[in-house]
């Protein structure tokens, strides 16, 4: 009973020291990917190269894996249309005329081919000296039934979105079918729901999708986007 009381007084406190501290800069990169696309695995590699390289930083990486390369024989247990017609918001941000995979977002301002590694970098090394205009706090996370329940709370400059996604760590595939077929795949921080809001402070709670297991390591990955999807603050809270 003690162990466990210790455990829980573990967990409160450190989600309520784990926010966004002092406007620090922030970098967020969103890799839209699928394990139906022969190019992404190796963007899908670079991204848990950044993942790990940037653990202890205010670095967070986000697959989003996309559904409109099911068609093509291998149906990504990962995808869903949602962050497909989410990627297409980009397109219109980016004023491109398609989307593609592997896109890579950083910080909702500039994009290109995920597995660049010299425009990663350089983006990385850019972003990280801008400080963020917004303070994102969550506390009071919490387990019920099939979704993971939290509060949030915003400070700072005004802002259009707040995206809140629930992200497993990683997952290794074996590809039976389509262009990578006979491959075995790693995904990296993969988004397993996406909620967005509005307001500056609230209650959520955040269904668990069906393909997730006991035994995934899960996390909170929260940011603030302007108009034009820029994005002005984030934080990962470890569950």
């Amino acid at each position: 009973m003690i162990k466990k009381l210790v455990m829980l007084l573990t967990l409160i406190l450190s989600v309520n020291i784990n926010a966004q501290q002092n406007y620090d800069p922030v970098v967020v990169l969103e890799l839209f990917t699928s394990q139906g696309c022969s190019s992404c695995p190796s963007a899908d590699k670079l991204l848990n190269k950044i993942k790990e390289k940037y653990k202890k930083q205010n670095v967070y990486v986000l697959s989003y894996h996309v559904d409109y390369w099911n068609r093509l024989g291998w149906k990504d247990p990962f995808s869903s249309s949602k962050y497909s017609d989410y990627q297409r918001k980009y397109a219109k941000r980016f004023d491109i005329r398609s989307i593609y995979t592997p896109q890579l977002v950083v910080n909702g301002s500039e994009h290109f081919t995920g597995s660049n590694r010299y425009k990663t970098d350089s983006a990385l090394e850019k972003y990280s000296k801008t400080k963020a205009s917004t303070m994102i706090a969550i506390k009071n996370v919490r387990k019920e039934g099939s979704a993971i329940s939290f509060d949030y709370n915003i400070k700072g400059e005004q802002f259009d979105n707040l995206t809140l996604a629930l992200v497993v760590s990683d997952r290794t595939t074996n590809i039976s079918k389509g262009e990578n077929r006979s491959r075995t795949l790693k995904n990296t921080n993969i988004v397993a729901n996406r909620l967005v809001r509005k307001e500056n402070f609230g209650k959520v709670s955040i269904t668990i999708a069906d393909w997730v297991r006991e035994q995934d390591e899960l996390s909170i990955i929260a940011y603030t986007q302007g108009k034009a999807l820029k994005i002005t603050g984030a934080i990962q809270i470890m569950l």
